[in-house]
C-alpha cells in the first residue's frame, strides 16, 4: 500500500471494487432479519447540498452497520421529479422540464455515487416515469370508483397575465410573484380526495401506532389534523335570494369550541363567498368592491392569521336561535369559506381576534364569563378573557353561574331542544385538493365529454403518457395548446372529447414511492411480493420541514392502499429521524441601489475573539464593513453554502462524511467549521499511516487468528485490549442508538490507544494491536467505507473474515473487559490528589494500605498520620489525616 493516502485514488479503486460486484444489489431472503432504511427522495434540482451529503451519510451507517450484523438491509434512491420548480427553469432557459428534470438526475446520480452510498440502484424510480405516474392514476380512479376521490369547484389564486394558477406561496402582496399583476380569486372545478374520512384513524394512530417517532413531529400531525370538540348551531334570518328562496334555508351555521359564552354574541362574520355576503354586495357596491379585495392574496390559515382584521357591515341581521335579538353581519377577511361553515360567531368579550375587531369597529363587548380575583378592562386584552378552565358563566340568563363544560352541555341541550344544533366533533384537516393546473405532474385520467361529462378513462389505457417536449412560456398550461393531447374519443360514446388538462399535485408522488421501491420493476401491479415482505419501513430519515403535509399524505395514502387490499399496514414508516439543518455563517451589506448583498466569506477579512466568535467584517474589495447575518441554513443566495462536490474532490468523500457525522449528533443542526473539517481530514490521514505502519510488521490476519481463550498478555497488551474493547461496547450501543457523533469519537478512542502503545515486544503485543486495529476499522467503515475498504484489503483482514461489507460487528470479549487491577482516585482531606493502582478484586484493607504506602498520599499528607479511610469501592480512597 502507499505510504500517503491518496483519497481519490482510493476512493475510485473502492467504488470500482463495489461496482464490479454489484456489491448493493438487494434481493428479498425470508431466511434473514430484514430492515427497510430509507431517506426522503430529493428533488432533481442541480446538485447536491450539505444537507444530503447529512441526510444519505446517516442511512448509509445505518444500513453498513445492520448489513455487518447480518440483517438483509434496502437502502433506495429516487427522484421527487415533478413540480413547479423545472417549470420555472425551462421559463427561463427555454428547455423542455424534461430535459432539465433527466440532466439534473444524472449528474446528482454521479455526486451520489461519488460518496459511495450502498444505494441499490436497481430499484431506483423517477417520479416522472411514465411507469411509475401510471400507478398514481390507476389509484386516483380506484378512489373515485371508492367515493375517496371527488370533483367540486374550488377557490384558486389566478394570475390573468400568465392564465395559471399559482400556489400561495407565490402570491406576494397580492400580486403574482413573476408578473407582478394583481391576483384574482376564481372558483373552478377540481378533483380532491376524502382524508377527512381518515382523520379519527390519523389521529388515534398518532397516539398509539407510532411511538418510534419524535415528540414534536407527533404533536405536529396532531395539531394539524386538529381535532375540536364542539357545538354547531344556526342563527335563523328571513333572508331571501333573487328567486325568493330563503338562503341556506334560514339558517346561518357556525361551529365553536365556546358554545359557553353563546350569551355574549355580538355580531357575526361570514367570509367573503358566503352566499350572504354575496347577496348583500348586489346592490352596495363599496361591499362588492371590499370582498373583491378579500380574494387578493392567500386563502391558508397561516396568511389569515398575519393578515390585519379588517371587514364591512352587510346590513343584514341573524336572529339569535335563545335569546331572539337580531344579531348584525359582517364580511371578514379573515373568515375562510374552506372551513367550516364559512361564518362564525363573534364574541369579542372573550376572543382576542374578536375583542381587537370590535374595538376597531366599535362594536358591543359582553362579559359572560368571570374569573375570581380578576377585574374586567373594556379597553385591553387579558389573557383570562379566555379561560374556559377557571371561568363561571355570567350575564348569561339560565346559563349563569356554570363552569365550562357544564355550561356547554347545558347550551348544546337547548338548542339540541330547539332543532338548532347539536354537539359536534370537526377538524381542522380539509380534504386533499390534488388537482393543479400546470404542466409538468401527472395527468389526471379523466376525459371530458359534451353528452357524458368528466369520464374516468379506462384501465387498460393507462398511463395517460404526458408530452415530454412542451417549453412553458408563461402563458398558461402548454397542455391546452396540445392538440395530439387533448383530443381523444369519449370511452363510453366513443364521439370527439377532450383530455382533463390538470395534473395532480406533486405530493402524491411522494405518497407512496417507498413502497415502489420494494417492487420498482412490476409493470402488472402498483405494489407486489417485494412490498409484502419490505413494508412497513423500519427507518425514516428527512427533514422536519416534511413533518407535516408529506408524511401525513403518505400514512392516508398507506391506509386508502390498505382498504384497497394491496398492502396489509396501517402505517408506513415505523421509526422516523428528523435530521437537523447544517448552518453557515452569513454577511451581507445593504446598498442604496444594489439592495441586499451577501458576500463569501473568502471576499471579507473577519476579526474573531478568542472563542471564534465574530467581532467585525470588512469587504476586501472596499474595505468598508459588512453585516454578520450569524448562522443560518446553507443557501446558493446568501453565498454561504459548501459544493459538496468541491469538497470531496478536495478532501474526499470519507472526510465529508465523517466531518457531518462528527460535528453534531444526527438531530441537532451542524454549525459548518472549516478548521473541523481540516481536523477530519487529518485523522484519516493518521489511520492510514498507522496502517502503512502495521502492514510493515506482519501479516495481521496470523496475528489475529492466534487470539483466543487460551492466549496469554503481558500487562500493556492486556491493557490496550481493555480499552479497545471498553470503546467498543461503548460504540455498538451509540450504533444501536444512532449518536453517530459519538460513535466517531469512540473510534478516535480507539485510534489513539493504538498510537500510544509502545510495547511492541510483549507477549501477545502483535495479535492485541492486529485485533484492535481490525476493531477500528469495522467500526469506522460505516462512515469512511472507501479507507477502511481499502486497508481492510491491504492489510489481509479479508482473509480472515471475508469483504468488509459482509464482515461480522466485532463482538465484545467479555474477558478483555475484565482487569487484573483497577485504578482509584486517590483523596487527602476530601480534595484529589492523584490515583492508586489496587488489585481488581483488593478488599478494604488492602486499598486502605495501598493508599497510605503510595507516593501520592506520602507527598499531600505532610507526614501526618491517618485518622480514618474512606473507600468507595470501584471509584476512589480518600484518606483523612
Amino acid at each position: 500500500m502507499q505510504d500517503k493516502y491518496n483519497h481519490l485514488e482510493v476512493e475510485k479503486a473502492a467504488q470500482a471494487h463495489w461496482t464490479a460486484r454489484d456489491a448493493y444489489r438487494v434481493v428479498e431472503d425470508a431466511r434473514r432479519r430484514k430492515f427497510y432504511a430509507c431517506s426522503m427522495l430529493p428533488y432533481p434540482s442541480g446538485k447536491l447540498h450539505m444537507g444530503h451529503v447529512r441526510n444519505y451519510t446517516i442511512n448509509d451507517m445505518l444500513t453498513r452497520y445492520l448489513r455487518m450484523n447480518g440483517y438483509n438491509v434496502l437502502m433506495p434512491m429516487g427522484w421527487d421529479a415533478f413540480g413547479l420548480p423545472a417549470e420555472n427553469a425551462a421559463l427561463k432557459n427555454g428547455v423542455p422540464p424534461a430535459k432539465w428534470t433527466y440532466e439534473n438526475i444524472a449528474y446528482m446520480k454521479g455526486q451520489m455515487q461519488a460518496m459511495g452510498l450502498a444505494i441499490d440502484w436497481s430499484r431506483e424510480v423517477a417520479t416522472c416515469d411514465p411507469d411509475y405516474y401510471k400507478w398514481n392514476q390507476w389509484l386516483f380512479l380506484k378512489m373515485l370508483e371508492k367515493g375517496i376521490a371527488y370533483r367540486k369547484t374550488q377557490v384558486v389564486n389566478w394570475d390573468p397575465v400568465d392564465q395559471t394558477v399559482l400556489a400561495n406561496e407565490q402570491v406576494i402582496d397580492g400580486k403574482g410573484w413573476r408578473t407582478g399583476a394583481p391576483v384574482e380569486k376564481r372558483e373552478i372545478p377540481g378533483y380532491y380526495l376524502k382524508i377527512t374520512d381518515y382523520a379519527g384513524e390519523l389521529l388515534d394512530h398518532v397516539q398509539n401506532k407510532l411511538p418510534g417517532w419524535p415528540e414534536r413531529v407527533k404533536l405536529m400531525q396532531e395539531n394539524w389534523i386538529g381535532k375540536s370538540e364542539g357545538v354547531r348551531f344556526a342563527f335563523t334570518h328571513e333572508i331571501r335570494g333573487a328567486d325568493g328562496r330563503l338562503i341556506g334555508d334560514g339558517r346561518m351555521w357556525v361551529f365553536t369550541t365556546r358554545a359557553d359564552t353563546i350569551m355574549g354574541v355580538t355580531f357575526c362574520a361570514v367570509a367573503p363567498e358566503h352566499p350572504l355576503a354575496t347577496h348583500a354586495a348586489r346592490d352596495n357596491p363599496k361591499l362588492a368592491a371590499f370582498i373583491e379585495e378579500c380574494k387578493k392574496g392567500g386563502t391558508t390559515e397561516a396568511e389569515l392569521a398575519l393578515r390585519e382584521k379588517e371587514g364591512l357591515p352587510t346590513g343584514l341581521a341573524v336572529v339569535h336561535p335563545i335569546t331572539g335579538e337580531p344579531v348584525d353581519v359582517w364580511v371578514g377577511n379573515y373568515v375562510l369559506m374552506g372551513y367550516g361553515d364559512g361564518a362564525v360567531m363573534g364574541v369579542p368579550g372573550h376572543d382576542e381576534r374578536d375583542f381587537a375587531f370590535a374595538l376597531k369597529y366599535g362594536l358591543p363587548i359582553v362579559q359572560v364569563v368571570h374569573v375570581d380575583g380578576e377585574h374586567y378592562d373594556y379597553q385591553h386584552w387579558n389573557e383570562w378573557y379566555g379561560d374556559k378552565e377557571r371561568g363561571v358563566t355570567i350575564n348569561s340568563g339560565n346559563f349563569s353561574g356554570f363552569g365550562y363544560r357544564e355550561a356547554v352541555d347545558a347550551v348544546a341541550h337547548t338548542l339540541q331542544q330547539l332543532g338548532l344544533g347539536e354537539k359536534k366533533i370537526t377538524w381542522r384537516l380539509r380534504d386533499w385538493g390534488v388537482s393543479r393546473q400546470r404542466y409538468w405532474g401527472t395527468p389526471i385520467p379523466i376525459i371530458h365529454c359534451a353528452e357524458h361529462g368528466a369520464v374516468p378513462v379506462p384501465e387498460k389505457d393507462l398511463p395517460v403518457v404526458l408530452p415530454q417536449d412542451c417549453v412553458p412560456d408563461g402563458t398558461g398550461n402548454p397542455l391546452n395548446k396540445r392538440e395530439d393531447f387533448l383530443a381523444c374519443a369519449c370511452p363510453v360514446c366513443g364521439k370527439p372529447a377532450r383530455r382533463e388538462t390538470d395534473t395532480m399535485d406533486t405530493f402524491v408522488d411522494s405518497a407512496w414511492y417507498f413502497m415502489r421501491y420494494c417492487d420498482p420493476k412490476n409493470g402488472q401491479a402498483m405494489v407486489g411480493e417485494g412490498t409484502q415482505y419490505w413494508m412497513p419501513m423500519d427507518q425514516y430519515i428527512g427533514g422536519i420541514e416534511h413533518a407535516i403535509l408529506h408524511l401525513l399524505y403518505a400514512r392516508f395514502w398507506t391506509k386508502v392502499m390498505r382498504d384497497l387490499g394491496l398492502v396489509k399496514i396501517d402505517e408506513p414508516f415505523t421509526k422516523l429521524l428528523t435530521q437537523g439543518m447544517v448552518l453557515n455563517e452569513a454577511f451581507h451589506r445593504i446598498g442604496e441601489k444594489t439592495g441586499k448583498r451577501y458576500y463569501w466569506t473568502h471576499e471579507l477579512d473577519i476579526q474573531r475573539d478568542e472563542h471564534a466568535k465574530v467581532i467585525s467584517a470588512t469587504a476586501k474589495d472596499d474595505g468598508l464593513p459588512v453585516t454578520y447575518e450569524g448562522w443560518t441554513t446553507m443557501s446558493k443566495s446568501k453565498n454561504n453554502g459548501v459544493d459538496p462536490q468541491e469538497l470531496i474532490e478536495k478532501y474526499g468523500a470519507d472526510t465529508a462524511r465523517l466531518y457531518t457525522m462528527f460535528t453534531a449528533p444526527p438531530e441537532a443542526t451542524l454549525e459548518w467549521n472549516d478548521a473541523a473539517l481540516e481536523g477530519s481530514y487529518r485523522f484519516l490521514r493518521r489511520v492510514w499511516q498507522f496502517g502503512h505502519r502495521l502492514e510493515g510488521s506482519a501479516a495481521v490476519a496470523g496475528h489475529v487468528s492466534r487470539l483466543g481463550a487460551t492466549a496469554q498478555f503481558g500487562k500493556a497488551a492486556k491493557a490496550l485490549r481493555h480499552e479497545v474493547h471498553t470503546v467498543l461496547k461503548q460504540v455498538d450501543y451509540d450504533y444501536v442508538r444512532m449518536q453517530y457523533n459519538t460513535v466517531v469519537s469512540g473510534a478516535m478512542k480507539i485510534l489513539n490507544a493504538l498510537e500510544d502503545f509502545k510495547a511492541a515486544g510483549e507477549q501477545g503485543a502483535d495479535a492485541v494491536v492486529a485485533e484492535g486495529f481490525g476493531i477500528l476499522l469495522r467500526v469506522l467503515y460505516p462512515v469512511t467505507p472507501h479507507l477502511t475498504h481499502a486497508l481492510w484489503h491491504d492489510l489481509g483482514y479479508v482473509a480472515l473474515h471475508g469483504e468488509l461489507l459482509d464482515a461480522p460487528w466485532p463482538r465484545v470479549d467479555e474477558q478483555a473487559l475484565q482487569q487484573d487491577e483497577i485504578q482509584l482516585v486517590l483523596q487527602v482531606n476530601g480534595k484529589t490528589r492523584g490515583s492508586v493502582t489496587v488489585p481488581a478484586g483488593a478488599g478494604k484493607d488492602e486499598i486502605e494500605k495501598l493508599a497510605v504506602a503510595s507516593e501520592d498520599f506520602a507527598k499531600f499528607s505532610g507526614g501526618a498520620s491517618p485518622k480514618k479511610v474512606i473507600v468507595v469501592p470501584g471509584r476512589l480512597v480518600n484518606v483523612v489525616v
